[in-house]
């Protein structure tokens, strides 16, 4: 066993490498733009463009002509949102979102906002699920969009996308899903989910950084966006731009490659997340999970110590790779909106850690990562003087702290 261990697999993924082998000759010998489509240089690109599109169609049992490239999955969050509510705009102006989805939804949203579209953000029970009744009483007359996540990236819940879905149909409102942290970890099928729109993108799942794709519904009903990029009317006029073959050939390869090992992967990730979280949980007092118990990714472990900052939980065990709160929003010191919204109290939230098992990660550094985090979580509370006096039976709650 190799030190830093990885275990932060839901904010990027090590490229596979079959998708860097895949993706090489496209840099140097197969370097054409797909779209010269009047030399072999360009014809080898498209074609190469081709194999990736019906891959990752093909995962998510959509048509390959309903792909839509984009430079990764928060640009694609960000076509759908606004692309919808420019297009259709005549219709209404109310959309419907959930209050954890990620950053790339809810600040897109803020957003849409400011210019007088009516957003409303659905509360999320303590175990991160939105409830699909809440969506139902939530839709007016001016709906027009229904945007939730497949897979939350910090807790790993997973909404009831598919119950949401029929009621969406059934009201005749558009349905995004923000998919990046299901799809190539659990089956995903847009027919049976019911969804319009869905965003995703590579690096999440051994792929390149740097592309991503967006679902688009083509028929039963076709779905039109407004394009945010204009240019020379690629992706069907939906985003303009040079397509970057090599990343898109890599999202193909990546895509192929979950599509065969998805069914072994996600059992062996939540056989490491379940011995990481039994290693941990058993053996100490005051952790509690984060998410759902059973409906979350095969991969994803949110836990809370109580009495450790989170900040310097992550000191005391800088060789492995981990993260407290969402990679994205971690340049700021507020606890979790994700877990605040599952009425998760400060303290709690402040002492987050969420690991991310993936499929380099190996039993050896599970073993490692359960001994560090109990050795170092007690180190702390050693150190902590409400640690002690909570020992002592104190109630905290009713403490009355000097103020100086």
């Amino acid at each position: 066993m190799k030190l830093p261990i990885y275990m932060d697999n839901h904010s990027t993924t090590p490229c596979d490498p079959r998708v860097v082998d895949a993706m090489l000759p496209y840099f140097t010998e197969k370097f054409g733009n797909a779209a010269s489509r009047n030399h072999s240089f360009g014809w080898e690109a498209e074609e190469g463009v081709d194999q990736a599109r019906k891959h990752i169609a093909a995962l998510i049992h959509a048509d390959a002509k309903e792909i839509v490239f984009t430079s990764g999955a928060t640009e694609s969050d960000n076509l759908a949102l606004k692309g919808v509510v420019e297009m259709y705009k005549e219709k209404g102006d109310h959309v419907i979102t959930t209050s954890t989805e990620h950053r790339a939804v809810i600040d897109a949203a803020k957003a849409l906002e400011k210019k007088g579209v009516k957003v409303t953000y659905l509360p999320v029970d303590k175990t991160g699920r939105v409830d699909p009744d809440d969506v139902r009483n939530a839709i007016t007359d001016k709906t027009i969009l229904i945007s939730i996540m497949l897979a939350n990236n910090e807790i790993g819940t997973i909404h009831p996308i598919a119950e949401i879905g029929k009621i969406a149909k059934e009201k005749g409102v558009l349905f995004h899903c923000d998919a990046t942290q299901g799809v190539g970890k659990i089956p995903v099928d847009v027919q049976e989910l019911g969804v319009d729109l869905m965003s995703f993108t590579a690096h999440k799942i051994y792929g390149p950084k740097g592309i991503g794709a967006l679902y688009v519904r083509r028929k039963a009903p076709r779905v039109r966006l407004a394009p945010m990029i204009d240019g020379g009317g690629h992706e069907r006029g939906m985003r303009s731009g040079t397509l970057p073959v090599p990343l898109v050939v890599g999202f193909g390869k990546a895509i192929e490659l979950c599509a065969q090992e998805m069914p072994e992967e996600s059992v062996r990730t939540k056989a490491l997340r379940d011995r990481l979280q039994d290693g941990i949980m058993d053996v100490m007092e005051e952790v509690y999970l984060n998410g759902h118990p059973t409906e979350r990714l095969p991969g994803n472990l949110n836990i809370s110590f109580a009495y450790v900052e989170g900040e310097a939980l992550l000191m005391g065990v800088k060789e492995i790779a981990l993260s407290s709160g969402s990679a994205c929003t971690s340049a700021t010191l507020e606890p979790s909106y994700v877990l605040r919204a599952l009425g998760v109290g400060s303290d709690l939230a402040h002492s987050s850690i969420r690991f991310g098992i993936g499929r380099f990660t190996t039993p050896e550094e599970v073993e490692y990562t359960i001994d560090r985090m109990i050795k170092a979580v007690n180190h702390l509370r050693e150190m902590s003087p409400l640690y002690e006096m909570a020992k002592e039976g104190i109630d905290l709650k009713t403490v009355q702290w000097a103020v100086h």
